[in-house]
């Protein structure tokens, strides 16, 4: 019951900011799913089904807003998915210790960049639609798809940050799609084939459901009532934690 208890507020707290910031869940749970004694494999693909609930949480929220545009969903769906269903096929093979420096020292300077440039993600300017660059804007996603179905922490950010500068979202509109898609699609293909290919610890998903649930909903309320300035801040503060969280372990 202990156990439980944890769980259940640590994917709360975790849920709340991920889904108001655009990413990071896996800062916090991740970590404490390792810490409680599952191997890395298991508490990747726990983690992973966890997630989904994330999305479904914002989902609920987002779509009373009409914050999403259904073709570039389907889009941002074809090119991610398989780059998260590659990336979880390869992840229980290799070493990852390597990549999640990389990983984090790339997080930061996500942070550092968008401290650095404060009209960053405050207006809505589509661009790179023509299709030069839609095929340029979906090798990153499918790369970023790659480190999220391999990495998982973190790697919803990445998503946000490149919606906002390769295809001109505002913060909110950004955070929406990357909860939604990320949250609910790319998660459910990563927990899926971590699901067949390892093993998931399924004592411990309902109280890491409903945190996620939770705190889905309530990021998600946030992130509308408080715009896009208030976004960007939480955007830039998770991007350090979990940048120095996955350097130095």
């Amino acid at each position: 019951m202990l156990d439980q208890f944890i769980l259940l507020v640590v994917s709360t707290l975790a849920n709340l900011f991920s889904a108001f910031s655009g990413g990071g869940a896996g800062l916090l749970q991740l970590p404490v799913l390792i810490f409680l004694g599952l191997p890395f494999g298991v508490a990747l693909a726990t983690h992973k089904v966890a997630s989904v609930a994330l999305g479904l949480g914002a989902t609920a929220r987002h779509l009373r807003e009409g914050s999403l545009d259904g073709r570039f969903a389907l889009f941002m769906l074809a090119t991610g998915v398989p780059g998260v269903v590659l990336g979880a096929s390869l992840i229980l093979r290799l070493p990852g210790r390597w990549a999640e420096v990389a990983l984090g020292i790339l997080t930061l300077g996500l942070g550092l960049y968008s401290l650095s440039c404060r009209s960053l993600g405050q207006r809505f300017e589509p661009r790179h639609r023509d299709p030069r660059g839609l095929i340029l804007g979906g090798a990153g996603l499918f790369l970023i798809g790659f480190l999220n179905g391999s990495l998982t922490s973190g790697t919803g950010l990445f998503v946000t940050l490149w919606l906002i500068r390769w295809f001109g979202l505002d913060y909110g509109r950004a955070v929406a799609h990357t909860l939604v898609l990320v949250g609910v699609f790319w998660n459910g293909a990563g927990a899926l084939t971590l699901g067949v290919l390892g093993h998931i610890h399924w004592t411990w998903i309902p109280a890491l459901l409903a945190g996620s649930l939770l705190g889905g909903y309530g990021g998600a309320h946030l992130a509308i009532r408080k715009g896009n300035r208030w976004i960007k801040r939480g955007f830039e503060a998770l991007t350090l934690l979990v940048g120095l969280k996955l350097i130095w372990g």
